[in-house]
């Protein structure tokens, strides 16, 4: 027996409701799949019901659960006359599952049927046009907010203030505020968030102070704010006078610190928090990984595994990273055996460009590749990684093929790019191309070299043996050089004997960076080359006067 037959076999004793009502009550309940609710939807029209607000209700919520909307529409289309609930049930899930477009002609929709929207109706437009950032639709929403006379709601009116805060338009946010007759924690903390993602955070406190009621998501607004522009201080203070703590608390700080290197008061706060969710372990396993520190990372990433948390997407990206930057090969076949055993999307260009970027760093070049032309859809991310792989295996000619490849799909390279391909030119000593590449960065894409840009020119001019140019180069920088470039130079001074330059830009590298024992002895190994021992010595003598010590060398071998 199916479930519909049992379940209208089913006694409904005592109900003031139709049996059949009941019934197919029971079955929406018991839906899993879209191809179900199809059969119950046609039991509804077989029993004369598809007139009945509360049951088309049912259906339409759940379309909405199986992300169906087109089927939605077309129940929703088959009542005559669908009242302001049914309307705003629909818009809700145009506005979870559509386009901005598409909720807002639903709405203009509802107008023109004489329906009259409530107050139920307008926080989901309001959050519609949040989502994307559409001023002018949200400000003609507003103007239908005011006609209908729902501006007094709380729920409507805190909408507004959202909306006006992701829009960056806070006075408008703060004048929607302060019309309010009746405001609750969520209005305030609205507000606050307002101020604070601009960075205005005197507002934002003194509102914070102000406020007559505050709940465990106005102190972590709060505290984001201060470590979105970098006051970790006032944050800390502020989560030290916090009179409870939950797990977002600790992420975001932990997150704060991390981003700053501070891994061990990150780690200090880890180790405090009495709950640790899958995104706690994330913000410290990223924090690890981007502060170059992978081995701490994959040894975390082993330990939450002992307290069976389930890893999500982000800690799997960044634990790939880590192997990338350990560069064992053992290690990068098992993480991605791994990842392929896990509920991960492993279409996800994100995720597909850390498996490639991971192969290619290990040494994995034939898998990386085999991962690249697998792709569906490549994009700079992923041409990024291939080519930075290959250009550190030796392989420059393929990097330079895959980028022009690149440029023949119609990808425009940006910084990142140029600066892997420009690398690349420089270790397979690929000057033509590596010169063609920076000429084309500012004739054809507009782009203005950024002082990485220019160092890797200098090692590619430099290693070459073309240390006029490169020196040239450098004076020609519209910035300040940093060291990096000045050190290639004087590498390349070592490699080609050129003493004089050598002093030039050892003088300068002493500048830049007095306490580095590199420049002292680059240049004290030129003298040796040179013959010129008394040099070598004054050179040595000037080290120990400024305490300067050669770190030395060690070999596993």
């Amino acid at each position: 027996m199916t479930l519909i037959n049992h379940c209208f076999k089913l006694k409904t004793p005592n109900s003031s409701l139709p049996s059949s009502s009941l019934s197919i009550i029971t079955l929406l309940k018991a839906c899993k799949t879209i191809q179900t609710l199809e059969q119950v939807h046609a039991r509804i029209i077989e029993t004369g019901l598809e007139e009945d607000h509360f049951l088309v209700t049912q259906v339409v919520t759940l379309c909405k659960s199986l992300s169906n909307l087109t089927y939605a529409t077309s129940v929703f289309n088959r009542v005559s006359q669908p009242n302001t609930y049914l309307w705003n049930c629909l818009i809700k899930g145009y506005c979870d599952k559509s386009s901005l477009v598409g909720t807002i002609s639903l709405f203009v929709r509802m107008k023109r049927s004489k329906t009259v929207p409530d107050k139920f109706t307008f926080p989901s437009l309001v959050k519609g046009c949040s989502n994307e950032f559409a001023l002018r639709e949200g400000t003609t929403i507003h103007a239908s907010i005011v006609r209908y006379g729902t501006e007094t709601d709380v729920f409507v009116g805190t909408s507004l203030i959202d909306f006006y805060g992701k829009c960056r338009e806070v006075e408008a946010a703060r004048k929607m505020f302060d019309s309010m007759c009746k405001r609750n924690e969520v209005t305030w903390t609205a507000m606050l968030v307002s101020y604070a993602s601009l960075g205005v955070l005197s507002e934002a406190k003194k509102l914070f102070d102000e406020m007559p009621k505050k709940n465990l998501a106005t102190w972590n607004a709060m505290i984001n704010g201060y470590i979105k522009f970098g006051d970790l201080i006032g944050a800390r203070n502020l989560f030290d006078q916090m009179p409870e703590k939950n797990v977002v608390s600790f992420t975001s700080l932990i997150d704060g610190y991390a981003k700053v290197g501070d891994m061990a008061s990150a780690m200090f706060l880890f180790e405090r928090s009495p709950d640790k969710d899958v995104v706690l372990w994330s913000a410290l396993i990223s924090g690890y990984t981007q502060n170059g520190r992978p081995d701490e990372a994959i040894n975390l990433f082993i330990k939450m595994g002992s307290h069976n948390i389930k890893p999500d997407v982000f800690i799997m990206v960044s634990l790939m990273s880590s192997c990338s930057q350990v560069g064992d090969l053992e290690l990068a076949k098992w993480v991605e055996s791994y990842v392929s055993s896990c509920s991960i999307d492993l279409s996800q260009p994100h995720v597909v460009a850390a498996l490639i970027d991971m192969n290619a760093k290990c040494g994995r070049l034939e898998r990386a590749m085999e991962l690249f032309e697998q792709m569906p859809r490549r994009d700079l991310v992923s041409y990024s990684s291939i080519m930075q792989g290959l250009s550190m295996h030796g392989r420059g000619a393929q990097a330079v093929s895959i980028f022009n490849r690149m440029i023949t799909e119609g990808l425009t390279p940006d910084n990142v790019a140029l600066t892997v391909i420009l690398t690349a030119c420089s270790r397979a000593g690929l000057v033509e191309e590596g010169i063609h590449y920076f000429d084309s960065m500012i004739n054809e894409y507009c782009l203005v070299p950024l002082p990485d840009h220019f160092a890797c020119m200098v090692d590619l001019l430099a290693r070459c043996g073309r240390l006029k140019a490169a020196y040239e180069m450098i004076k020609s920088m519209p910035m300040e050089t940093h060291a990096g470039a000045w050190g290639a130079l004087l590498g390349a001074c070592k490699l080609h004997c050129d003493t004089e330059l050598g002093e030039v830009v050892a003088s300068r590298l002493f500048e830049l960076e007095p306490q580095s024992g590199g420049s002292y002895v680059l240049l004290s190994d030129i003298y040796a080359a040179a013959d010129r021992w008394l040099d070598v010595a004054l050179v040595r003598d000037k080290m120990k006067e400024r305490g300067i010590r050669k770190i030395p060398g060690c070999s596993w071998v």
